[in-house]
């Protein structure tokens, strides 16, 4: 990690650590219930203890499944939606009252009547995620489409390009800022409706566990898997952020 990165880190991390030495004070002092909030030293050691083990191994990968799954599933779906809706009118007026009735819609309301039609397996799991990642990632391709600056169309037309060539190899990383702006979004989103279908189906993953360990009453558990939940956002979207900058290499960072 570069020197400046780690400086704009400190500031947030010396944060939370205080944040962290506050609550196990509290715990300590009486003043927070440990049925309810055991010391974070005490999650630390059943954290420590799961990943030592490997026993967070099974949990996460079937949690990352779904979310890679269905996240890539929605990207595409979102992308050659929202292309077709920016660059063809019939598609837009088509589509629009459509996309506009069902984007509003939380995604996590629309789990419930998925799984009366798909069941409670995995079909419907990435289905559901493949939902919430569609529209952010449709809405931005749409407006990214759209704010192509009609230069570099015309240019593309004073050199004999057709209409797939100069889609493919100017219109669609002209709007990459865009896309990848609605993706990192839904990615966070895809992540979420993992989780939460995990925890209505009662089968697996993060989410099962969580609710299952809280069922349980096993609240220093619930609270480990829930740190471990915390690392997988924080590491999907440094990771994300890390392929965004290495494919937008050609704009300009700003500090």
């Amino acid at each position: 990690m570069r020197p400046e990165r780690l400086l704009r880190l400190l500031p947030g991390l010396a944060f939370l650590a205080l944040l962290l030495l506050a609550l196990e004070g509290a715990v300590n002092a009486g003043l927070i219930r440990r049925a309810l909030m055991p010391p974070p030293s005490a999650i630390w050691e059943v954290l420590r203890d799961l990943v030592l083990s490997g026993e967070v191994l099974g949990p996460l990968s079937a949690t990352l499944r779904l979310v890679f799954a269905g996240f890539a599933i929605g990207s595409v779906i979102g992308i050659a939606l929202g292309a077709a809706m920016a660059w063809w009118a019939p598609a837009y007026r088509l589509l629009e009252p459509l996309v506009e009735m069902i984007r509003p819609l939380p995604k996590s309301a629309l789990v419930p009547p998925l799984m009366l039609f798909l069941g409670i397996g995995d079909t419907m799991k990435i289905t559901s995620v493949a939902l919430a990642v569609t529209f952010p990632v449709l809405v931005n391709t749409l407006q990214g489409v759209r704010g192509v600056d009609r230069v570099l169309l015309d240019a593309a037309r004073t050199h004999g390009w057709g209409t797939a060539r100069a889609l493919w190899h100017v219109v669609l990383p002209a709007a990459l800022p865009f896309i990848l702006a609605g993706m990192r979004t839904s990615l966070g989103l895809a992540l979420i409706i993992a989780v939460l279908s995990e925890m209505l189906t009662g089968q697996g993953g993060l989410g099962f566990l969580i609710l299952d360990m809280q069922r349980s009453f096993l609240i220093r558990q619930m609270y480990a898997w829930l740190v471990i939940l915390a690392l997988v956002g924080l590491a999907l979207n440094a990771l994300f952020a890390w392929a965004e900058a290495r494919a937008l290499h050609w704009q300009a960072r700003t500090p």
